[in-house]
């Protein structure tokens, strides 16, 4: 298939695995030259950061400042992440969408980062008591000071996405037209990583997906392997044996038998292929019709190709279905 997609505004094709940088080297703020540079040279152009990735943004930004590749890449950065506060369950969670907050972050973004101009913003969790117009003329300035290119949200519904486009152009702004939820494979019986995150796996998503298909918003999934379910390390047996290695809250979120039955089909279809599990859940994605990007991070070069590699693979159609099938 092909490997590079288009982004309204973004001047160069996007190459459909992001890079993602949530890696505990770069989150502690370490050079990860060598495995950028990596992802880079074999086509990945397109990186995806936040900024509550602890210090990605900056080990991010040391890099494209020593190479010199900033208009060689697309750069992905997210703010207007809540506030967490677990030892106060009065107020365990501080909303920060409003355009003071937005401004904050994005300033922070673009020092950290050492940029002028971020291609794709995106706001990391919404706030629905803020009206979705409201939020839509708050990035509009954005794109109109040329401090961003394009816009959207992460753990948005879309619902909420559509809302926000309805209301920017009929109003000459510049709409949402990236949206990031959870998509995999694997349904998931739990918050991934808390706070309401938007999954569009599941029969009960399937107007979202269906949406998607008929809508000019591009879907940029995380944890398309479902936090390792996909890895090639387990077999449905892992998640039911007594000493099984896994830990409670993993076997809770994915171990239903839906999963694991998708899960032998995959480990199935992929050693008949020659390819690898992960390879075959991340190629899954891609053949569901959406305008489907999607952010995987590794810290080795040599399974960050092979992640990429996976759009190489042919799957037909009745392949795909199979692997879902309930």
């Amino acid at each position: 298939m092909e490997k590079f997609g288009v982004i309204p505004g973004i001047d160069q094709k996007v190459s459909r695995i992001f890079f993602g940088c949530a890696i505990r080297p770069m989150n502690l703020g370490e050079d990860a030259g060598t495995l950028l540079d990596a992802a880079l040279e074999n086509g990945i152009n397109a990186f995806d950061t936040a900024r509550v990735y602890g210090s990605s943004e900056n080990s991010l930004g040391n890099w494209i400042r020593s190479r010199g590749v900033r208009d060689r890449i697309v750069l992905l950065t997210k703010g207007g992440h809540p506030a967490f506060h677990p030892e106060n369950p009065a107020d365990p969670i501080t909303r920060r969408i409003s355009r003071e907050e937005i401004r904050k972050d994005l300033e922070t973004s673009l020092l950290a980062l050492g940029v002028d101009t971020i291609d794709i913003y995106l706001l990391h969790r919404d706030d629905t008591s803020v009206p979705a117009e409201e939020i839509a003329g708050w990035m509009d300035e954005l794109v109109k000071e040329g401090r961003v290119r394009a816009i959207g949200g992460s753990n948005w519904t879309h619902q909420r996405i559509q809302a926000a486009r309805d209301y920017a152009l009929a109003h000459g702004m510049t709409p949402f037209t990236v949206s990031s939820p959870h998509f995999s494979l694997a349904e998931t019986a739990a918050d991934l990583y808390g706070d309401h995150c938007v999954t569009l796996t599941g029969s009960e998503n399937a107007q979202a997906r269906k949406w998607y298909r008929e809508n000019p918003v591009a879907v940029l999934s995380f944890a398309s392997l479902s936090q390792g379910f996909f890895s090639g390390r387990w077999k449905a047996d892992d998640f039911c044996r007594a000493d099984s290695p896994l830990k409670p809250e993993f076997i809770k979120a994915f171990g239903c038998e839906k999963n694991l039955t998708r899960l032998e089909r995959v480990r199935k279809l992929a050693a008949e292929k020659g390819c690898t599990v992960s390879q075959l859940a991340l190629r899954w994605g891609f053949s569901q019709g959406m305008d489907l990007f999607t952010a995987v991070g590794s810290t080795s070069p040599e399974r960050m190709l092979e992640n990429w590699k996976a759009l190489d693979i042919p799957l037909s159609a009745e392949e795909a279905e199979w692997l879902s099938a309930d």
